[in-house]
């Protein structure tokens, strides 16, 4: 039987397990990054597993969520991982220089290679043929040291494009489109590998805004082939001799195959507050905008911003709209200033912000009180924006740069028909990207341009928590009851105030919850020991391993959810909090306050491999609770989280507690 390229990937990095659907397996990782809102923590916990270099190919530190250091805790984060990656041996990407996913993309993805990133949308180069995935820091740390990643063997689907975009309809259409098919939860446990004559339509650019939104979907990855564009667009960089030919084989099989042809789409848009709550942006026309954002590492790229700036040009923003321009990176921003544009975009009303995924995650560029913000993002959960009661549309660049010019929502088609001289500014391949940017960029320090002697940390930087082993008994209060599709954003906000405290654990687990129900945290200490509970797809978004580290400081033993999303219930396991799935006749019945207990000797069952566990609700009734779990999430679950079991496993074999890499 034949083989589809995320088959042949991970074959070939394959060092423990089965490519069996759902299967645990162990992959040999070639490169990770991570940025500075998770590195700290990342390298705090390679400092506590006693290593002395990275082992993976390449590590790269990138500095992108705090670039606007509104206090010296974020400017001592980004002086601690340079030194770092200078004393580890990683690359280090300056404050500035750009967003991770777009910087790497230009940088150092390559075809056939395996990435790892502490950030979800690290899938961004699957548009480059890459099999990257995001996950939880200490999976980076580990990986970094030597050792095997472990995943779920995803189920892989063909998502089989045809025809070719019609004019004003765009890449971003593509993804929201499948985010209309699938919703937020559709690509769990799957990789989407995009195959089809619509492939050879796309450009590398449009395929990494595809995969970039993968993770709205949830999926593991998303990945292309390779063909003659991806090697012209690395012979742009300089890195034509990383080039490598991947396509599905004739034979391959895939578990669904989804039918899309790009002929049929148009101007779409993500309505408030979730990427997949999509319609035709005909449907919400009229709606009045006050602010337009186009950036960010989903459409942020030189290519991206350019339909903008050309629909722009000799015209004017509306004069009660705002508009913000936020690129990817600085290669982005100077090539836009190299040719013109930028001068053209500021002359039509538009500003500047640095290349950071700042406004991303609600810091800088806050949209005012009940108003409307439209932005090519990749997000739009309620209050992510940095005001609670938000409203945020995601869309393209064409519809972004339309709704700026009429200063409301409008389909780019009727504003062309309106306006009689504005023409679909179509796609543009740059042409004047700097060649061996890895090398000569200044804005990155290579792993032997190191420019500290050691870590130097800042007073606000703390010291990885540790969990003791499993209890036999775990009891405690029920702590929080909520909804399907809480994300890590509702966990551990990601706005300025609360950011600039991730390296210091103590004090962010103050905001734990703290979207929820600001009273969590106080209650949480108090109750010395207790459970969450919560609907579908607890945990998505972001891979922020805090959303589970900080409930884990405050005394959290395990949460009860109807599902989870994969990175978090990775994290959770690495943290040593037990995640029962229960079915929807307990999540109903069960009452925040309720006492809970686990009848079931844990720290046992959990290691013996018991699948159902008894809970016992007020000493009143029972249910049955569910532990999906491999035999090693069992061994790290009942030794207290990851960083105990790896550093017990350094200790007996002198590695990094994984399995060894292939020769």
């Amino acid at each position: 039987m034949g083989q589809t390229i995320t088959e042949k990937i991970l074959d070939d990095h394959l060092v423990e397990g089965e490519l069996t659907p759902g299967e645990e397996i162990g992959i040999e990782v070639d490169q990770v990054l991570t940025q500075d809102t998770t590195g700290t923590m990342v390298w705090l916990q390679f400092e506590a597993l006693e290593m002395d270099e990275v082992q993976t190919e390449l590590a790269a530190q990138y500095c992108d969520h705090q670039t606007y250091q509104f206090d010296f805790k974020n400017t001592d984060d980004h002086r601690f991982l340079r030194s770092a990656a200078g004393t580890y041996g990683a690359y280090f990407s300056r404050p500035g220089n750009g967003i991770c996913h777009q910087v790497h993309k230009e940088n150092f993805a390559a075809p056939g290679k395996t990435l790892l990133g502490s950030d979800s949308h690290t899938p961004t180069p699957g548009g480059l043929g890459e099999l990257a995935i995001g996950a939880g820091g200490l999976d980076i740390a580990v990986a970094m040291g030597g050792g095997a990643y472990y995943v779920e063997m995803p189920e892989v689907v063909n998502v089989e494009l045809t025809g070719e975009l019609p004019e004003w309809a765009t890449a971003k259409d593509v993804i929201l489109e499948m985010l209309r098919r699938l919703t937020v939860k559709g690509g769990v446990g799957k990789v989407l590998e995009y195959t089809g004559p619509g492939v050879e339509t796309l450009s590398v650019p449009e395929r990494t805004t595809i995969t970039n939104m993968g993770t709205e979907l949830g999926a593991t990855s998303s990945i292309f082939p390779t063909d003659e564009k991806t090697r012209d667009w690395l012979d742009l960089f300089d890195r034509g001799d990383e080039y490598v030919d991947l396509q599905p084989d004739d034979d391959a099989e895939y578990a669904e195959t989804i039918e899309l042809d790009l002929s049929d789409l148009e101007p779409l848009v993500a309505a408030p507050s979730m990427p997949d709550n999509v319609v035709p942006v005909s449907e919400v026309a009229g709606t009045d905008v006050e602010q337009v954002m186009v950036g960010s590492c989903t459409n942020g790229a030189y290519e991206d911003i350019l339909p903008a700036a050309k629909m722009l040009e000799g015209r004017e923003v509306d004069r009660k709209t705002e508009m913000i321009v936020a690129p990817g990176s600085k290669q982005a921003s100077e090539m836009l200033s190299r040719e013109g544009w930028t001068a053209e975009l500021m002359a039509a009303g538009v500003n500047f912000s640095e290349a950071t995924c700042g406004a991303c995650i609600g810091i800088g560029h806050v949209p005012a009180s009940d108003s409307v913000s439209v932005r090519t993002f990749n997000r739009n959960f309620e209050g992510r924006s940095g005001i609670e009661d938000d409203s945020v549309f995601l869309c393209s660049p064409e519809v972004a740069a339309a709704a700026a010019i009429k200063g409301e929502l409008v389909d780019p088609r009727d504003l062309a028909e309106e306006l009689g001289d504005l023409e679909d500014p179509g796609f543009e391949m740059g042409d004047s990207y700097s060649a061996g940017m890895g090398q000569d960029d200044p804005d990155i320090i290579g792993p032997d341009e190191a420019v500290d002697d050691g870590l130097v940390k800042g007073p606000n930087i703390g010291d990885v928590p540790l969990k003791d082993e499993l209890d036999p008994n775990i009891e405690g209060e029920a702590l929080l009851k909520m909804e399907d599709n809480i994300t890590t954003d509702h966990i551990i906000p990601a706005t300025a105030d609360i950011l600039k405290f991730r390296s210091n654990i103590e004090k962010l687990s103050e905001f734990t919850l703290s979207r929820v129900d600001e009273t969590f945290a106080d209650r949480a200490l108090d109750a010395d020991g207790g459970f969450l509970v919560a609907g579908e797809n607890y945990g998505q978004g972001s891979s922020r391993e805090h959303a589970a580290l900080c409930p884990m400081f405050l005394g959290i033993e395990g949460v009860l959810a109807r599902s989870f999303a994969r990175i978090h219930k990775a994290n959770l396991f690495n943290f040593g909090l037990v995640p029962l799935t229960i079915d929807e006749e307990t999540y109903e019945k069960i009452e925040q306050g309720d006492d809970v207990a686990i009848v079931d000797d844990v720290g046992e069952a959990v290691r013996s491999g018991a699948e159902e566990f008894t809970i016992r609700v007020n000493d009143d009734w029972e249910a049955t609770a569910h532990l999906d779990a491999s035999e090693r999430e069992r061994e790290i679950l009942a030794a207290g989280g990851k960083l105990s079991w790896t550093k017990a496993q350094h200790d007996d074999t002198g590695s990094s507690g994984a399995a060894p890499a292939d020769d």
